[in-house]
């Protein structure tokens, strides 16, 4: 499924749906950047995906970084909440999705580097390279507060 990302654009369709999502702000010991290729939209994201019934948002995080990227991680932190209804996904199904993201910093604990049908590529980038990326607005300002290190909220959950 593809979609298109809208961003204070006043052509944009409606709303039709909220879905709780998350981001992740990975960083190795380089303090390179955990992103995904994705191929809904052909931008350069953070991993991360819809909230399901059943987990915590915690396991959420967890489950998407695994699925995309193929690496394990722990919680540590909320690094912001994305709420702008300015900003809306339509996919090519007629669902017309309004922005609501928490993104957390969280840590690596395992896995390998592997793709995913979400991922068209995984890379560990630093953050001088992060211009030369095609990445939506409103994923680089998830970026930009999760570099921030004063920004981590406590998640307990």
């Amino acid at each position: 499924m593809s979609r298109r990302d809208y961003f204070n654009d006043p052509e944009a369709p409606k709303a039709n749906s909220v879905v709780p999502s998350v981001t992740a702000v990975v960083r190795d010991e380089d303090g390179r950047l955990l992103l995904i290729h994705k191929t809904d939209n052909d931008l350069w994201a953070l991993p991360g995906g819809g909230h399901d019934v059943g987990e915590s948002i915690a396991e959420t995080v967890v489950r998407e970084v695994e699925e995309e990227t193929g690496f394990t991680v722990d919680v540590d932190g909320v690094s912001g909440l994305y709420t702008d209804p300015r900003h809306v996904m339509a996919y090519d199904d007629g669902e017309v999705r309004q922005q609501f993201s928490i993104c957390f910093r969280a840590h690596l604990t395992g896995g390998s580097l592997r793709t995913s049908d979400e991922s068209k590529e995984v890379r560990w980038v630093s953050p001088a390279d992060l211009d030369r990326l095609d990445i939506h607005p409103s994923m680089r300002l998830r970026i930009e507060h999760g570099l921030e290190a004063s920004r981590t909220v406590p998640y307990i959950g």
